[in-house]
C-alpha cells in the first residue's frame, strides 16, 4: 500500500512541477511582452483549480497514510494555496490583481523551490 501512495504522490508532484514551470514560462512571456496580460491570465486561470486540488490531494493522502513528516512538509504550501485562492472569494487571476500584487512572482518561485 505504501508503494502505491508514494507512486501516486510522485506522479502528482511531477505534474505540479510541470505546472509550476508552465506558470513561470507564461509569466516570463508576459514580462517580455510576447503575450498581453489578458491572454496570460486566461492561460493561467485554467490551471489554478487543478493545482490546488493536486496539492491538497497529496497533503491529505500523506495525512491518511500516517506519514507525518511529509505531511508537515506539505502542509504550509497547501495552506498557502488554499488561502491564496479563497482570500478574495475569486480564484481567477485577473489583469488588475496580477499587477497589484508584486509578491506574486517571488511567491511562485518559492512554491517551485518547495
Amino acid at each position: 500500500m505504501e508503494a502505491v501512495v508514494f507512486l501516486f504522490s510522485l506522479l502528482d508532484c511531477c505534474a505540479l512541477i510541470f505546472l509550476s514551470v508552465y506558470f513561470i514560462i507564461t509569466l516570463s512571456d508576459l514580462e517580455c511582452d510576447y503575450i498581453n496580460a489578458r491572454s496570460c491570465c486566461s492561460k493561467l486561470n485554467k490551471w489554478v483549480i487543478p493545482e490546488l486540488i493536486g496539492h491538497t490531494i497529496v497533503t491529505v493522502l500523506m495525512l491518511v497514510s500516517l506519514h507525518w513528516f511529509i505531511f508537515l512538509l506539505n502542509l504550509p504550501v497547501a495552506t498557502w494555496n488554499i488561502y491564496r485562492n479563497t482570500q478574495s472569494g475569486a480564484v481567477k487571476v485577473t489583469y488588475e490583481r496580477s499587477h497589484d500584487q508584486a509578491w506574486f512572482l517571488p511567491a511562485l518561485f518559492l512554491h517551485v523551490s518547495l
